[in-house]
């Protein structure tokens, strides 16, 4: 059972890892709410299970490792709502419980740089509810916690390769601004080599070498597929919903190095260059 993960909320991350680990002989077990992934996920090589629905609390008590990525939501982190109990029963027989949170509990330093040791002062209600939710889990009692802090994630169909064959990419210039990204192979690299060689209570950003403003990779796709640059616009005269508003409420520039010296980690794409370049040899 040591090579056994249970991963609850199965996105975009946690299938990246899964598709790292069962190569490697892993049982990957993967929860979702919609009965409508269930086929997808077990295409995948992955176990599904639909939860809501089912009995998670037996399950945690059989599995060493588990991962959690589903956010917090209005009420609070759905996981512990609906499992704290059975968590704090769980916790001394685990090896492993990965939390996936963001580096927008750091809060906006105005371009500055920003390491595990900074003060969470979260500028946004998603960061404000993510320092909470880490927290929440710090709480429980021998839990072996590990939180990956994310910054931008891109990888296979999340690239902006999309918007810019459909014209659809924007430009949006706002001075200083700078954010910090990270391609989804480089967290599942990250993830597998933390499960390794489990550290409880660590704390790690995973980020890339080279925080730049969103406008240059967007420049930058654009001229790999060679096409024209997208017009520039002024933040603050442009149209954007309050979602994507919100998110140039916050710059910074995120370190990587505590995950690089604890986890033994060194990203494959040190850089949204390569990274890019990558997407693009596989179709984009």
């Amino acid at each position: 059972m040591e090579k056994t993960l249970l991963s609850i909320g199965h996105g975009y991350s946690a299938r990246a890892l899964a598709a790292r680990l069962i190569p490697q002989g892993w049982r990957i077990i993967g929860s979702t709410r919609s009965p409508d992934k269930l086929d997808e996920i077990a295409a995948t090589g992955v176990e599904p299970l639909l939860w809501p629905g089912s009995d998670l609390g037996a399950l945690l008590k059989e599995v060493p490792n588990v991962l959690i990525s589903a956010g917090p939501g209005p009420e609070g982190d759905p996981v512990l709502l609906a499992l704290a109990d059975d968590m704090a029963e769980a916790a001394p027989g685990m090896r492993w419980l990965g939390y996936l949170s963001t580096t927008g509990v750091y809060g906006d330093h105005g371009g500055g740089w920003v390491d595990e040791t900074t003060p969470l002062t979260p500028s946004t209600r998603r960061g404000a509810a993510r320092v909470q939710a880490e927290a929440a889990w710090a709480a429980i009692p021998d839990l072996p916690l590990h939180v990956f802090r994310l910054a931008g994630i891109y990888g296979p169909g999340r690239g902006p390769f999309e918007k810019v064959r459909s014209g659809k990419a924007r430009r949006i210039i706002k001075p200083g601004q700078v954010f910090s990204r990270i391609h989804v192979a480089d967290i599942a690299q990250a993830l597998d080599l933390s499960l390794a060689q489990p550290q409880p209570g660590g704390i790690y950003n995973l980020c890339d070498d080279d925080p730049a403003p969103p406008q240059d990779v967007i420049a930058h796709a654009a001229e790999l597929l060679g096409l024209p640059l997208p017009p520039e616009e002024d933040f603050a005269s442009a149209e954007m919903s309050p979602m994507a508003r919100s998110f140039y409420a916050e710059s910074k520039r995120v370190r990587n190095d505590h995950a690089k010296a604890a986890l033994g980690w060194q990203p494959i794409y040190p850089d949204y260059r390569s990274g890019l370049a990558a997407l693009l040899a596989t179709g984009g």
